[in-house]
């Protein structure tokens, strides 16, 4: 863990991976799936695997869609990937499950904590609605939210980030010096900041720093150099 700064105002979070368990999240969702095709050689590894590879396409293509049509699109490529049988209902009801994404024990209590002394903004890859229900289970209330359904693109765009910095230097008066983005994803997240200029916090849930798996988040060949590095919210939220 390295030593935190003590010049940022802001804190702005990815949401999914990072404060939302997506992995579980996204494997639970898929059991309708498997258990219909009386399926059990996909493993959960390899499940989540396969989500990354096809959702970062998926999003890439076609970045009008909001993110539960994406979902719909993203698994029945996944049943297409390894010889499965769905139908729209199954696609529908995956694409709907962000709702009942679970967040991670540490989630509510990190953030309240960090609400005392940081502005918490959202810069997420869902829709406005998705957002809105995984908040009730977060426990906080976030001083800007900005979804892809908002921007009309998904991370790791630019066009985000700069939708977010635009945002918040006309509406809050905030300069992107006083921004720590924080997030799991290198990915979607740390790649992009980066290139913006943005000083990162890197929650790293999957445990990349000692080997860990990449699970639902796209590879990246290249590790962007991050400012901060925790194993969790609640222990970035002690630093703070």
């Amino acid at each position: 863990m390295t030593q935190p700064r003590t010049e940022f105002s802001v804190l702005t979070f990815d949401c999914y991976g990072t404060l939302i368990d997506w992995e579980q999240g996204i494997w639970d969702a898929l059991q309708p799936l498997l258990w219909s095709n009386e399926c059990s050689r996909v493993r959960r590894s390899e499940a989540l695997e396969a989500f990354a590879e096809i959702e970062s396409r998926h999003e890439a293509s076609f970045p009008e869609r909001v993110y539960e049509a994406v979902l719909a699109g993203v698994h029945r490529a996944f049943a297409d990937r390894f010889d499965l049988e769905t139908d729209r209902t199954l696609d529908q009801a995956f694409g709907n499950s962000v709702r009942h994404w679970p967040a991670f024990p540490d989630s509510a209590d990190a953030l309240r904590r960090l609400k005392e002394t940081h502005k918490l903004v959202i810069l997420s890859n869902v829709s406005r609605a998705g957002f809105a229900a995984s908040n009730r289970k977060l426990g906080v209330t976030f001083d800007a939210v900005y979804t892809a359904e908002d921007i009309g693109s998904y991370k790791p765009s630019l066009d985000n980030f700069r939708y977010m910095l635009d945002r918040l230097r006309e509406s809050h008066q905030v300069a992107a010096g006083e921004v720590l983005h924080t997030a799991q994803s290198l990915f979607h997240d740390h790649v992009p900041a980066k290139e913006m200029g943005l000083a990162c916090a890197w929650i790293d849930r999957q445990g990349l720093t000692h080997g860990g798996s990449w699970g639902a988040t796209a590879r990246v060949e290249s590790r962007p150099e991050v400012d901060l590095t925790f194993p969790s919210l609640a222990a970035m939220a002690d630093a703070m």
